[in-house]
Order: C-alpha cells, then sequence, then structure tokens
C-alpha cells in the first residue's frame, strides 16, 4: 500500500476488509487513524485485537487513535452507508465468486469522496502459479479468477468508482509462490521453499538497498500484486 496515494492520519476512519492478519490495521493505526479491521476469520481477529492491545501498551498508537476488530462478510457488511473515509480491500476480492457484490458494498459503506485501495493478484504471476499447481486455486477458500487490471477496472467503475492510478508490488514475492507451485503449494519444509522464504523474511526485517532496487525493478515486471485505487464521486 502507497500511504501517500491513500493518505490516512488523525480523524481519518478506515475500514481494512478482510484484514487477515492485520499488516495494513496496524500500519493506518499508528498513523493515528481510526481502524475497523474487519474479516470472516475469528482467530484472525483475536490475533490483531492483541496486537492493537500490544502497540498501545507499547506506546505505538497516537493519542485519540483507535482500532477495533469486527467479523463478518464483505457481501453483508454490518455498516451504516458512508461511515468511512478510506476503505483497503487487499487481496480479498479474488476469493470471493460475486466479486461485484462485494464492490458494490466497499462503494456503499464509503462516504463520497473517499478512497478505497484494491488490490488483487496480478495477470502474469497467478496464471503462473494456476498454471504450476492445481491445488493453489482450488483448496476451499482459494483464488476464483484471475483478474486483468483492465477487468479490474471496469468492474470498479461500472460500480460507480472513479479510477486513479495504479502500482504494482511484491516483485521479489511471486518467484516463492512459483517455487512453491511447483513442489507443491503446502510442501513449506522443501529446502529451496525454505530457503527462499528465509530471503523473504530478512528482506522484510532488514529492508536492505540491494533488495529495494531489485523489487523496484521486478514489480512492473513480475510484481505479485496490482494496487488499484479508486474514488467515490
Amino acid at each position: 500500500m502507497d500511504f501517500a496515494r491513500l493518505p490516512v492520519g488523525p480523524g481519518v476512519r478506515v475500514l481494512d476488509l478482510g484484514c487477515g492478519g492485520g499488516r495494513h490495521a496496524f500500519e493506518v493505526l499508528r498513523r493515528g487513524a481510526d481502524v475497523t479491521a474487519f474479516d470472516m476469520d475469528q482467530a484472525e481477529l483475536d490475533s490483531v485485537a492483541a496486537m492493537f492491545a500490544a502497540m498501545d501498551k507499547a506506546g505505538e498508537v497516537p493519542e485519540g487513535a483507535t482500532g477495533e476488530t469486527v467479523r463478518g462478510t464483505a457481501l453483508d457488511m454490518p455498516f451504516e452507508d458512508g461511515v468511512f473515509d478510506r476503505v483497503i480491500a487487499a487481496e480479498v476480492l479474488e476469493h470471493i465468486p460475486d466479486d461485484m457484490a462485494a464492490m458494490r458494498e466497499i462503494f456503499r459503506v464509503l462516504r463520497p469522496g473517499g478512497t478505497a485501495a484494491v488490490t488483487v493478484p496480478s495477470f502474469l504471476p497467478e496464471r503462473i502459479c494456476w498454471a504450476l499447481d492445481e491445488d493453489y486455486h482450488t483448496a476451499p477458500g482459494g483464488h476464483v479468477r484471475i483478474y486483468t487490471l483492465a477487468e479490474l477496472s471496469a468492474k470498479l467503475k461500472s460500480t460507480g468508482f472513479v479510477i486513479g492510478p495504479h502500482h504494482h508490488a511484491h516483485g521479489l514475492h511471486a518467484p516463492y509462490w512459483w517455487i512453491k507451485c511447483a513442489v507443491g503449494v503446502d510442501n513449506d519444509d522443501h529446502p529451496l521453499a525454505k530457503a527462499y522464504h528465509e530471503l523473504l523474511v530478512w528482506d522484510i526485517m532488514k529492508r536492505p538497498a540491494a533488495t529495494r532496487i531489485a523489487e523496484a525493478l521486478l514489480n512492473p515486471v513480475i510484481g505479485k500484486s496490482v494496487v488499484l485505487y479508486v474514488r467515490k464521486p
């Protein structure tokens, strides 16, 4: 997520739709906004709530900022119309058969003039994963479609959004998933998969200049995700 394109801060109410482990929600909270972490998985939400509490105890939450967790489905969110200034939907829509119903819900809960950031797997890296391992996309809760940027943009536009800029991300992650699919998507103990995973963890923790430059060069070509920013008129 590029927070220069999705500015958040004090007084801004943000929905992290399909928050999972809470990575985006934590960053939003650190920036002083009020964040609602929303997901179907109660275990994930319990973990996110525990981290919210730990961040507050450690003094990482700016004064006035709040973090809450809410359980539910993207197809029928328990929120009033237009209550969020920003919506983050990161790697969510590719899991939902009726994706346009979810888009309409995002549009509904976003205030007029508000901005949403929607990310989905990029077409080429995702197509390779599907070709390498059927289990990657047929397992329960897996991906049900591969988006092109044109399809994603068209669907969001037909929902009522104004389409804004986009970029690709996680160029270093695509080869990891290709390896995982080649050796078995559930085979976490394969030496090559383990070694590449350790590289990614090291990169996330240390963020050395060499891998930052490499990822910047790889993102437009094999970025694992495409991020599209849209606005509600």
